[in-house]
């Protein structure tokens, strides 16, 4: 996870949402991203999707069996959906999304009972940290200080 919020710090510094994503396979780095939508002009340009794209090519297959992605922030529908797709084993994500988060917060997409692959889930880790980083940038772009105030979900 801190390598995912290493991008994310990456993609906060090019203007970006700071969502990162790392995918291992094998205790090995495959894959990492952040967020591109506005650098690419494409609203798919997630760090999820993007790590999902890296990570195919390097393991010569869509299917990512094997593969734990990390995330800073629980995927979207959009992502959720493209790592049932890729049969992601694991999803390790940092801060919640009460707004459009797909692991829970929403709608239980990662692990709805009639899809054919469900990869485990596992939220929370380093979420104050992803959580932070998000708020910041969040208040930095509507002109206001940041304030340090207790962590709350994202």
């Amino acid at each position: 996870m801190e390598l995912a919020l290493a991008e994310a710090r990456l993609a906060a510094e090019a203007g970006e949402v700071p969502v990162g994503a790392v995918v291992v396979r094998n205790g090995e780095v495959i894959a990492r991203a952040s967020n591109r939508s506005i650098r690419d002009q494409d609203a798919t340009a997630h760090a999820e999707s993007l790590a999902i794209r890296e990570a195919s090519r390097a393991a010569g297959s869509w299917r990512l069996e094997g593969c734990t992605l990390y995330v800073t922030l629980e995927p979207c529908a959009m992502c959720a959906g493209a790592l049932v797709l890729a049969r992601v084993d694991r999803v390790v994500f940092a801060a919640w999304d009460p707004k459009a988060g797909m692991a829970g917060s929403v709608v239980d997409l990662l692990r709805h009972p009639r899809l054919n692959h469900r990869p485990e889930v596992q939220g929370g880790v380093l979420a104050e940290e992803a959580g932070t980083l998000l708020r910041e940038f969040f208040a930095a772009r509507r002109g206001r200080d940041f304030v340090d105030t207790p962590p709350r979900p994202i």
